[in-house]
């Protein structure tokens, strides 16, 4: 038996594992981005609860850079949310920055 196998109608190739051929798939290669850890988090959750969405971002190629993405709107609202409570935060004592 062949090692490898390519079928014309689905337009795969095909590896004998055992007595089974399983198609060769691969993912799409995508760009490594850092993830902090608001992204992890989102990555979390979404394994959790929306694992349908995790699986079509994880086999299109798109969950690193979705991850990415997340993790920097995240830390700048985070920034952002930090700077406004200092700012009511030393109004109220009657302090200003």
């Amino acid at each position: 038996m062949n090692k490898y196998i390519y079928d014309e109608n689905s337009g795969f190739w095909y590896e004998l594992r055992g007595d089974y051929y399983i198609p060769c798939l691969t993912l799409p290669a995508e760009k490594e981005k850092h993830i902090g850890i608001w992204g992890q988090w989102h990555r979390r959750y979404l394994q959790e609860y929306k694992r349908v969405i995790y699986t079509t971002l994880l086999t299109s190629g798109k969950l690193n850079g979705y991850l990415a993405d997340i993790d920097e709107q995240a830390g700048k609202m985070f920034s952002r949310l930090v700077k406004q409570t200092a700012e009511t935060a030393c109004f109220t004592k009657g302090v200003m920055i």
